[in-house]
């Protein structure tokens, strides 16, 4: 992987099981698709599933956010970067943008929050220390990325004001 780019290791095309009554990838396999990208990360960082059968050590989605851009239907080849957007001893978080491979278009986006969990205790636990060199690595590289505006979004339906009250709200519990 060249970590001065988003880090590209994953590619796919959309199976006709993915595809709903609406005729185009039901969300569910969006989430599918990004989990496999993500696994594909994971093996770049020396985090795949090698590692976890060896050291019975893993990686736990812990937050997840999904950004529908664009439908795509029954083969449509994609492909998936991955931006790493920070992390401690314990955690990262990543950014992924799925693509459409032959068009071009920004199809969808998921960010993760994960963290270290020792599989014996499940509970959390820092990562080895080649783990970390290679997160120094990509992190060196990733940092001038320009960050999309989906990062660190939040769910509404408009912008979040800390001044609106709930009278000015449309909901009414």
């Amino acid at each position: 992987m060249d970590a001065r780019v988003p880090f590209s290791a994953y590619r796919c095309q959309v199976l006709p099981e993915w595809i709903d009554y609406n005729g185009h990838m039901n969300v569910a396999y969006y989430v599918l698709a990004f989990d496999q990208a993500t696994d594909a990360f994971l093996e770049n960082i020396h985090l795949g599933q090698s590692y976890v059968k060896k050291h019975n050590h893993s990686a736990f989605v812990v937050d997840m956010n999904v950004t529908y851009k664009r439908e795509v239907q029954v083969d449509a080849p994609l492909h998936f970067t991955t931006q790493l957007l920070e992390y401690s001893d314990k955690k990262l978080r990543i950014f992924h943008q799925m693509f459409h491979e032959t068009e071009g278009f920004l199809v969808a986006t998921n960010e993760l929050l994960l963290v270290h969990v020792d599989l014996n205790s499940r509970k959390s636990c820092e990562f080895p220390s080649q783990v970390l060199a290679r997160l120094d690595e990509i992190a060196d590289h990733h940092q001038s990325l320009e960050l999309s505006e989906q990062v660190g979004r939040i769910l509404g339906l408009t912008p979040i004001d800390p001044l609106i009250t709930d009278t000015d709200s449309r909901y009414s519990a």
